[in-house]
């Protein structure tokens, strides 16, 4: 079976790490490339789009995949959405491989909101510390509410950032409780303002926020894909091993 993960996520790596060891799979793990050093893979990497749906339609018929893996980010909306496409012009089977959305507990204190103009919008007049962390690529919205003081946190550095007031904090995940309270201390936090990204990695920022009772301004998920979708790798595995055992030739 030829394999091809859409990747770029804690989840995209684990994967990785399993279909690395089998003998009769041939997987390729593709990057969008918009991470300035990725973290080194399992798998034989490819970095870079494809050109579109017509551009990964043509990788699929020429490498002859046999099944197309969305594992990218809850927010790559537009990857996601190319996949679908390209799946079906291509009629090559696709499957997502994403984490579950983070949901509040008790203690948490959340303004789930659509998007990032209006989690902007929602921080208000009054000057504030605000935590972002919402990817370099979305921090533009932010520069309507020149007031506040931003603590920004992300992988690579913004290519232009036009907040007069903040701080840059260039770092990788995971991030633990204990850590991210300490953070918001030290900073003297007032609100967060963050993607519901989901999974473990980065959980803590939350867990944090809720110990020291900090609001958070939460950013909805898009619209998920409507295809086949996994959130524990097991349960992929085993699907895998559905096809295969389909594509297998019978036993004389």
């Amino acid at each position: 079976m030829r394999i091809l993960v859409l990747g770029g996520t804690t989840e995209a790596s684990r994967l990785s790490e399993r279909l690395q060891k089998r003998q009769d799979i041939w997987a390729l793990l593709s990057l969008a490339g918009r991470t300035h050093e990725p973290a080194a893979q399992a798998l034989n990497t490819r970095v870079g789009g494809f050109g579109g749906i017509e551009g990964l339609a043509v990788f699929l018929r020429d490498q002859q995949i046999d099944l197309l893996i969305d594992a990218t980010h809850p927010f790559a909306a537009r990857i996601s959405a190319n996949a679908v496409a390209a799946s079906e012009m291509t009629r090559v089977p696709l499957v997502r491989y994403t984490r579950e959305p983070w949901k509040p507990v008790p203690g948490d204190n959340w303004l789930e909101v659509p998007d990032l103009d209006t989690a902007c919008a929602a921080l208000g007049p009054e000057p504030k510390c605000v935590f972002l962390t919402v990817g370099r690529l979305g921090l533009s919205a932010f520069e309507a509410a020149p007031q506040h003081h931003y603590i920004v946190r992300s992988i690579d550095p913004p290519h232009e950032l036009n907040l007069p007031d903040y701080r840059l904090l260039l770092e990788r995940g995971p991030f633990d409780e204990e850590s991210q309270a300490r953070l918001m201390q030290a900073e003297r936090v007032d609100i967060m303002v963050t993607k519901n990204a989901g999974g473990d990695a980065t959980y803590g920022k939350v867990a944090a926020a809720r110990r020291l009772g900090l609001p958070v301004i939460m950013v909805a998920p898009p619209e998920p894909v409507s295809v086949t979708t996994y959130h524990e790798l097991d349960d992929l595995m085993a699907d895998i091993e559905a096809r295969l055992a389909h594509a297998a030739p019978p036993l004389a």
